[in-house]
């Protein structure tokens, strides 16, 4: 009997999680550890959409199985925000489905549309699942840049011409987690026009499509003419309503992409428990207020966290969107790698942030702060790495206040 399992020789080991692991030992010996590692909401969703769970929750006939492809209702809310947010006319019976969360949406339809030997395109540094996921589905991945200019297409071309067998997906992540970046919709439309011509299928994860900042909302690649024929989008409601728990997600676009995935999820799951997808409608059709709160809160975090840190001496540069920071190491301490400098600045200054190498080894370099703990904290975690900072012979400047 071996214990070689196929899949688990595909899985290096998850450098994000020994970070995650020193933190844990932290806070069980009792230190004060500011948490800006994880990107996992501090805040509830709105008060109407709890209060809709616990109604639902109530019925005695709402405890069974539930849908795989997620209730009518919450697939038509779903339609209904694309053409409020996007002017996209989705159909909720063949262009929606639920997922529990986007990354079991990403699972679920790497599963469903990969043979073992496919190559992917994925972007490098990149969010473990968009890699991973194809990774256990027995795909290969070719790495392409996050930056969105002529050099991505130029890679994209490249990956083309000289990889055996021809790439059949590409996955896009706009805001880009972990780097934060964004692209316009002329970005999305050549892209879409390169899709086409090169029979390549284009996944795009747009989980952070509400937190925008100074006036630049985000774009939908459905926005795009056509862009159906080849692409599917997954979205969530975890960042938008502080839903992160809930695992509520969807994906929606392409019909024979989401016809693949509804039908594998069929086999898997029996979708989220009826009174979360009955509050998941209630966030989608109700009021909206809460959307605009947050992202003025994480704009007002985005501000200070970036104000605070340099002038503790680490110069961050500001995101124009997501919930994270991509920040470069300190050019002073640039010697140590991100996981050393990880795992200093949660030992010495009790501030746990994300190693980019965490990402993909084009994350190396950086690490991913996420803007996860409240104001008063930010600046209190600028005060702890300013004296880490000096601590290590880096000139710190004025005092962070």
């Amino acid at each position: 009997m071996s214990d070689e399992f196929y899949r688990m020789k595909r899985l290096p080991p998850y450098v994000i999680s020994e970070v995650n692991a020193m933190r844990a030992a932290a806070r069980a010996s009792g230190e004060d550890i500011i948490d800006l590692g994880m990107g996992n909401p501090d805040l509830p969703p709105p008060q109407h959409v709890i209060d809709k769970l616990c109604e639902v929750a109530r019925k005695p006939d709402a405890h069974g199985y539930s849908a795989s492809r997620g209730i009518p209702g919450l697939r038509k809310a779903q339609a209904g925000y694309y053409k409020r947010r996007f002017g996209v006319d989705v159909d909720a019976d063949s262009e929606v489905v639920v997922t529990m969360g986007s990354k079991e949406g990403l699972a679920s339809l790497a599963t469903a549309i990969t043979a073992p030997g496919d190559v992917v395109l994925a972007p490098n540094p990149s969010y473990p699942i968009h890699t991973f996921g194809f990774i256990i589905a027995g795909a290969t991945i070719r790495s392409v840049p996050t930056t969105p200019d002529d050099r991505y297409f130029d890679s994209l071309e490249r990956a083309m011409q000289y990889t055996v067998p021809r790439p059949s997906v590409l996955v896009v992540n706009y805001p880009s987690n972990p780097t934060a970046e964004t692209v316009d919709l002329a970005f999305y439309e050549r892209l879409v026009a390169w899709a086409r011509d090169a029979g390549v299928w284009i996944i795009s994860d747009l989980a952070y499509s509400e937190l925008y900042y100074d006036g630049n909302p985000t774009v939908s690649i459905l926005q795009v003419k056509g862009a159906k024929d080849v692409a599917i989008e997954f979205t969530s409601l975890s960042k938008t309503y502080s839903m992160a728990g809930w695992r509520i997600g969807f994906a929606v676009g392409n019909q024979k992409l989401i016809a693949a995935m509804t039908r594998v999820k069929s086999y898997l799951d029996y979708g989220a428990f009826t009174p979360i997808q009955a509050a998941a409608c209630a966030a989608l059709n109700g009021p909206q207020d809460i959307v605009a709160t947050n992202r003025a809160l994480y704009h007002k975090r985005r501000d200070v966290l970036v104000d605070s840190f340099g002038r503790a001496g680490w110069d961050i540069p500001p995101p124009r969107a997501s919930m994270f920071c991509w920040a470069p190491l300190p050019p002073a301490l640039a010697h140590l790698g991100s996981l050393e400098f990880t795992k200093q600045l949660l030992t010495h200054a009790g501030v746990a942030v994300a190693p980019g190498v965490g990402y993909g080894e084009d994350g190396e370099g950086f690490v991913r702060i996420a803007m996860v703990e409240n104001e008063q904290r930010i600046r209190q975690a600028a005060r702890n790495v300013k004296k880490y900072l000096a601590s290590m012979g880096v000139n710190t400047g004025a005092n962070t206040g």
